[in-house]
Order: structure tokens, then sequence, then C-alpha cells
């Protein structure tokens, strides 16, 4: 069964058929098991990888680091909470560290996160700190490089 959503990860455009001609498993199988991955939210949703600079369009991306104290009886979960229900908040993180969540923010400009960072973020009763990266390139995204089209093949290390 791994191999049919291994299939779908990589390319969710993939058929039924053709991921049982890939694996081996019956069609009948493959549509069995991703309807009931739908339906137990183990498939979330199917993504498509756009590179928004090709098409002309701006988008700024910030990893915000994220002090905060846990609150009795669901420790982090309810700042997550918070904090993943803001628009410009694109993925939220429990991580190990100095901060103790990771924010990807999205905007149009580089203001734009600032403002959301000082005016929405920061202020958060549990906030204690924020610290924000810009992204400044993407080179690659959920498995897919964004220049060069191919991953780089590695060279062999001679002793």
């Amino acid at each position: 069964m791994k191999q049919i959503f291994e299939a779908l990860e990589k390319d969710a455009r993939l058929t039924p058929e053709q991921i049982s001609s890939m694996t081996g498993t019956p069609v009948a199988d493959v549509k069995k098991a991703i309807k009931k991955a739908e339906q137990d939210r183990a498939i979330l949703r199917y993504k498509t990888i756009i590179d928004w600079t090709k098409l002309g369009e701006e988008e700024v991306l910030a990893l915000v680091e994220v002090k905060v104290v846990p609150q009795r009886n669901v420790g982090f979960d309810s700042i997550a909470e918070r904090i993943y229900r803001f628009r410009e908040a694109r993925s939220v993180y429990l991580a190990s560290g100095t901060y103790d969540l990771a924010v990807l923010v999205a905007g149009k400009t580089m203001q734009e996160i600032a403002v959301f960072v000082s005016e929405k973020l920061a202020p958060l009763e549990a906030v204690q700190g924020t610290v924000t990266h810009f992204i400044l390139k993407k080179y690659k995204e959920d498995g897919e490089i964004f220049e060069g089209g191919e991953e780089a093949k590695r060279l062999p290390v001679a002793p």
C-alpha cells in the first residue's frame, strides 16, 4: 500500500490505472485505498507546485521563529492553532531548539510580512519573541527543483 501513496505524493495526476501498473496492485484495490485515505484524511489535499516568478507574480516568503509560553493542559496546540488560522501563515510547525514554532509566512511585500509579525503575531499573549528570516530564493520545494530541472548528479569521491 505504501507504494500507492508514494506514487501519488510524487505526482497527484496519476490515475489509479497508472498506479496499478506501477505497483502491481489491482486497480480496484488502488481506488479503494485512495478513497479510504481521503475519507480518513490521510490524504489531506492534492497539490501543485508553481514557480510564481515564471508567471510574473511576485511573492515574499519568510520563516518566522516564534518563542511561546505553552499553556496548561494544551501545551503548544492552542497558540499554534491561533497562528495557523491567520491567512498569512502558510505552514506552522512545532520545532526543537531555541524557538518553539516555525511559521512559514507569505505576503506580497516584505513590509506586509513585517506588519503581520509586528501587529498580529508578536502581540499574541503567549508569544515571547520572534525572529524573521526572509526567503531570498527558492532552490527546491517539496522535492521539486526550481532551476536546472534535474537534481545534480553527485560525483564519486575518490580516496
